[in-house]
């Protein structure tokens, strides 16, 4: 008999049982929940079986990337086999022409997401605390618990003024904590509600010593600025000011959420620290040529946010005219208030049984709106179309 047939076979549970043995996960990792912080379209359509026509919740822009980065990143596919710059020099330095600051103010990650994580990890102790919102971005708690952080949650403000971040209660948290660090996003997201400069500037004086804001701008590009004299949302760029990070993103307007491109100003010592945990491969070749292409096309950026503008329009006149309170957005897209979570859970159902991919906030008083990106016109048409016929079908079963 063969050596092969004298062999005992060994099972497959058999075979992982000295691997779940010889390499434990550590403490802080054993105790997380096995979460992640989005369920995306494409797990909703392995669980349904079917196909969403209409993708209107992850606030990608459907317009898409510039025709100018879409030709730079095919012909970077011809050198796909090189490695991408480490030190992404050539968009830094046009980023940091961009905004007037030096080079050494800009570091670019694989996304705000890639970024966060590397901001909680360079600044938070375990147990150090920090401040947000809560039904805020949640990649910034996922990363909070990931490293052993504490997280201080700050109700949203629900009055007349709609759904918006409590600067007060926010800054009181932070004091109150010693907060290391203070998560502001400006505009919101899941709200698109938005603060002029002039009040995240008094926010941040109040907040302790020693503690880093960081002011997440990811839809800044898509907020309106009617009077050029007057910058409104824009808080004046001080790029060597200790107590500020801010966060950019080539995901909203610039249509480019797949390629993985975001980038953080600040002060030259506070980018430095990123250059010891980063992972320093990690923007690809295809997105830095992108992402440099999609600067140079301000044309494109201007029509983006044009379009969205009226976008947002056309879905706040739908919410009222079906009931709803649409919320002030300065994004692309708009949250709109049902009326209760039970609401919200029926409508969000009853989207996805007709093809439409949108979310809903998770935590009260956020979680009785649902959030829709800013299609383009043929989409927002069908939305329409479509909320129409199966909103008085949602409100009689959520009364019921």
């Amino acid at each position: 008999m063969s050596a092969k047939r004298r062999a005992k076979p060994v099972s497959v549970e058999s075979k992982q049982q000295p691997l779940r043995e010889g390499a434990p996960l550590t403490r802080l990792v054993a105790r997380l929940p096995p979460t992640v912080p989005f369920t995306g379209p494409e797990t909703l359509e392995r669980r349904s079986g079917r196909t969403f026509a209409l993708r209107l919740g992850a606030n990608e822009s459907n317009f898409g990337p510039s025709p100018h980065a879409r030709e730079a990143m095919r012909a970077a596919i011809e050198r796909i086999a090189c490695y991408a710059d480490p030190e992404v020099y050539e968009l830094r330095l046009a980023l940091a022409r961009l905004h007037g600051v030096g080079i050494e103010h800009i570091v670019v990650g694989s996304g705000i997401d890639d970024l966060l994580g590397l901001i909680v990890r360079a600044f938070v102790e375990p147990g150090d605390v920090v401040v947000t919102a809560a039904g805020a971005y949640p990649t910034v708690p996922f990363h909070i618990a990931g490293y052993g952080g504490r997280q201080e949650l700050v109700r949203y403000l629900d009055d007349a003024g709609g759904l918006r971040n409590d600067l007060d209660a926010l800054a009181e948290a932070a004091n109150r904590t010693n907060a290391r660090l203070v998560y502001l996003a400006n505009p919101d997201n899941p709200t698109g509600s938005w603060y002029r400069g002039d009040a995240v500037r008094a926010f941040l004086d109040k907040l302790p010593s020693g503690s880093l804001l960081l002011l997440d701008e990811a839809y800044i590009e898509l907020a309106p600025i009617d009077d050029p004299s007057d910058p409104g949302i824009l808080l004046p760029m001080n790029p060597d000011d200790p107590r500020l990070l801010r966060l950019r993103t080539f995901s909203k307007a610039y249509g480019m959420a797949g390629a993985r491109v975001g980038y953080a100003i600040g002060r030259p010592e506070v980018i430095a620290a990123f250059d010891r945990i980063r992972l320093h491969f990690g923007v690809n070749l295809v997105a830095q040529m992108g992402a440099l292409a999609a600067l140079e096309d301000t044309d494109y950026l201007r029509y983006v946010a044009a379009e969205v503008a009226r976008g947002r329009e056309e879905y706040a006149a739908l919410a009222r005219e079906l009931g709803m309170i649409p919320q002030p957005s300065a994004t692309n897209f708009v949250a709109m208030d049902v009326g209760s979570s039970t609401c919200a859970r029926a409508l969000l159902a009853a989207l996805a049984e007709q093809g439409v991919f949108i979310r809903m906030p998770g935590a009260p008083p956020l979680d009785r709106c649902v959030r829709v990106t800013v299609g383009t016109p043929a989409e927002r048409a069908i939305f329409a179309d479509i909320l129409r016929k199966i909103w008085p079908q949602v409100t009689h079963v959520a009364d019921s």
